[in-house]
């Protein structure tokens, strides 16, 4: 499966701050991924809420939420928590030669349900 990262509605960007509000917390308050209905299906997730995504360079395990918003094969993590929750700790760090900026954006997962 590949992964894409990005941001969600209530954090803005590594949500330094807006990790600190407690109203946004309540609605947003850990790190997820979105899978779709067919690919929760073909991995058994079965209504468990808790997967383990796997890459090349590290693991997490997060909240699963089955859902339309993305396409089958693809799964999407938000990067706004920290430490061993982070999406971005499976995705490379290599540089873009021009911008500098690291290639958090894609990599190939495999997802497990816990």
């Amino acid at each position: 499966m590949m992964l894409t990262t990005g941001r969600v509605l209530y954090h803005w960007h590594g949500a330094e701050m807006t990790r600190r509000s407690n109203a946004l917390l309540e609605l947003y308050p850990e790190t997820t991924v979105e899978i779709s209905p067919e690919d929760a299906l073909k991995i058994g997730l079965n209504g468990r809420k808790t997967v383990r995504v796997m890459s090349r360079r590290g693991e997490m395990v997060a909240r699963a939420l089955v859902t339309d918003r993305v396409c089958p094969r693809l799964i999407f993590g938000n990067f706004h928590f920290p430490g061993l929750q982070n999406v971005n700790n499976l995705t490379i760090a290599a540089l873009d030669p021009v911008t500098k900026i690291p290639e958090y954006k894609v990599c190939t997962v495999r997802l497990e349900p816990l």
